[in-house]
């Protein structure tokens, strides 16, 4: 290390830095402490439902990159005890009780079937996808990453997600974005984008709902 003068502070470090001095100043994680949930995103699926009303008692719902938990807490709170909350991601969670976890990739077959296996026959009614990538900080590879899970997420709603059913994606704006956009709307009647106030300013991040599923091999509109 050189002494002659001052280490430098990398340009990541700063960027670090102002990251964690966002996230304890911002009012959502102070909310969120004050009020049990597990991470600022509630409130970005509060704020969809109060405009959108997705979920609704009785529900079953599936959340998809569901750690650490803030979204899953929400649908359980909305579906209600007659309702189901299935939950998955590839990192490990927390437990919450009446939601049933699935650790692993759902697009390997062994994981997959364990989402089957607890819908045992029955569709779902809400998709929930709060997925995005480990950012590596260049664009050029965040945006194909995030598109990428986007469409993950919408493969597996064609499997699982009920006609007429609803799901909510977030999407990062930027090269391909568009072009997913136009595949929901190939697969839901009604597609619309919201960027919740909880959503921060300088996020690319939007949630595209799509709403009322169509079979692919119906046609819509």
């Amino acid at each position: 290390m050189r002494t002659s003068k001052p280490p430098r502070t990398s340009s990541r470090s700063k960027s670090s830095h102002r990251w964690l001095q966002e996230h304890f100043d911002d009012v959502y994680v102070k909310r969120a402490q004050q009020e049990g949930y597990r991470s600022r995103a509630s409130y970005k699926l509060l704020e969809l439902q109060e405009k959108d009303r997705l979920v609704k008692p009785g529900m079953t719902v599936l959340d998809l990159g569901a750690a650490p938990g803030g979204w899953s807490q929400v649908a359980l709170k909305l579906a209600g005890s007659r309702g189901k909350v299935i939950a998955s991601d590839i990192l490990p969670m927390d437990g919450i009780a009446e939601v049933t976890f699935i650790e692993g990739d759902f697009t390997e077959e062994a994981v997959f079937h364990r989402i089957l296996a607890e819908l045992a026959g029955n569709p779902v009614d809400v998709v929930l996808s709060d997925m995005a990538p480990n950012m590596s900080g260049m664009d050029a590879v965040d945006q194909p990453r995030s598109v990428y899970l986007g469409e993950l997420a919408l493969d597996l709603a064609n499997q699982v997600l009920r006609p007429g059913g609803d799901m909510v994606v977030k999407v990062f704006q930027g090269v391909g974005s568009e072009a997913y956009i136009k595949e929901l709307k190939a697969n839901f009647r009604k597609v619309i984008i919201r960027k919740p106030q909880s959503s921060r300013a300088r996020s690319r991040e939007v949630y595209v709902l799509g709403r009322d599923f169509q079979r692919p091999d119906v046609p819509v509109g």
